[in-house]
């Protein structure tokens, strides 16, 4: 299944994840602002995502709440909701392959797959890139896309002098409003170019520096 062609008519972008995709303790989550940046461009934002819901999850309402919307952007962003839930790895790889052959096989839409943000604390950090790596290793295998937001929220943070504790909650496991402004537009980064605005073609896989 290749994921990696160009898109310039469709637009409806629909995103399945947990905790941080449905905006756990925020008012305006990075959907709701993708949302306003996309008004005027006949884009449509689908959130189907909620507290708490791992990728078992997303397996089990795959016709519920992905199929019958038929989108053309499918963007998977779970991760760690199932690694605080002890989903084992190699189960969190097996159900994101199962949600992304089933979407080619019914409307083979395009599909991302995001990490998420960076923890100060190396052995939350050393848990959760666990599944961050399982998300690349599934982006290659089946030629999805991947955003890979632990990076560039890594970076913003070194290019900017912002410190990490400004950016979540007193739950680190989710972004504050600035956390999910700054979330937001690494995923844009990211539309922008599938939607063919001019220089923002990007790559299958974003590429990162080795052990990432």
């Amino acid at each position: 299944m290749d994921n990696t062609s160009q898109l310039t008519v469709r637009r409806k972008v629909l995103f399945r994840g947990g905790s941080i995709a449905a905006g756990c303790g925020v008012k305006t989550n990075y959907l709701d602002v993708l949302r306003d940046r996309y008004l005027h461009r006949d884009v449509e934002i689908i959130n189907r995502s909620r507290k708490g819901e791992t990728s078992f999850d997303g397996v089990d309402s795959f016709y519920a709440d992905i199929d019958q919307h038929r989108p053309d952007i499918l963007m998977l962003h779970f991760g760690i909701d199932d690694a605080y839930a002890a989903v084992y790895r190699s189960e969190f790889k097996e159900n994101l392959v199962h949600i992304i052959r089933l979407a080619g096989e019914r409307f083979s839409p395009v599909v991302f797959l995001l990490t998420s943000h960076p923890f100060d604390d190396p052995h939350e950090m050393e848990a959760v890139h666990i599944y961050y790596r399982a998300i690349r290793e599934v982006a290659v295998d089946l030629r999805c896309r991947m955003i890979p937001v632990h990076t560039h929220w890594a970076g913003y943070l070194e290019e900017s002098g912002v410190k990490h504790a400004d950016l979540v909650q007193a739950d680190v496991r989710l972004p504050n409003e600035q956390g999910h402004r700054l979330l937001a537009g690494i995923v844009a980064a990211n539309l922008d170019g599938i939607m063919g605005k001019p220089g923002f073609s990007q790559p299958s896989v974003i590429p990162s520096s080795p052990g990432q």
